[in-house]
Formats: C-alpha cells, structure tokens, sequence
C-alpha cells in the first residue's frame, strides 16, 4: 500500500509555457499550471463545465523535456505527489501554496 499513497496523476492542459528557473548550482526547475476538466449535470439537466487548476514543479531530468518539448495548450498526463509550502510576502503575510511535484510527464496528441 505504500505506493498508493500521496500519489497524484492528472492529465490536462498547461496554462502557459512553463517557467524555467535555474539554480547557481547548475540544477534546473520547471513550473506551470495545468487545467483539469470535470462536467456534471444540474438539478434542471444542463451540462456544466469547470475547469480545475493545478500549479505544477518538475525537477531533475524531466525538467529537460518540459523545456524543450511542451509549450502551452498541449495535452499531458502527469504522476506526482502533493506538497504545500509557505512563505512571508514582501508585506510580511505569511502565503501558502499547494503543488504537485511531477515524477513521470506523458506528452498526449500531436
């Protein structure tokens, strides 16, 4: 059951090209967001559509392929874990963040 837990695995389409951070010590960081779509029907029997976003890391040897080969608009299914974080604003409030850190990105469509 190990393997089971805190694993995230969504596909969807990316918000906006990735961000490429790169660190003095040579090591790279990939960020973006991802949409996910879910649909339901109403209590009248209408069709309704919301997008769900999802602020997306990627670290290691993966960070290569975001950076050369996904682009926004483009379909991929991802595997990761959920993280949150914090951290103080220039104002001094104390901010949170959940994301998901990707260990497996599949390219999906052309």
């Amino acid at each position: 059951m190990n393997t089971l837990r805190n694993k995230v695995q969504l596909i969807g389409r990316l918000g906006q090209d990735p961000e490429i951070v790169n660190f003095k010590d040579g090591n790279k960081m990939a960020k973006f967001s991802l949409a996910t779509d879910d649909s339901y029907k109403d209590k009248e029997g209408n069709k309704v559509e919301r997008a769900y976003w999802h602020n997306i890391v990627v670290r290691n040897g993966l960070v290569n392929v975001v950076e050369n080969y996904v682009t926004k608009g483009q379909e991929i299914a991802l595997e990761g874990k959920l993280t949150n974080r914090s951290w103080e604003d220039k104002d001094g409030n104390k901010r949170y963040i959940t994301e998901i850190v990707c260990n497996e990105l599949l390219m999906l469509g052309k």
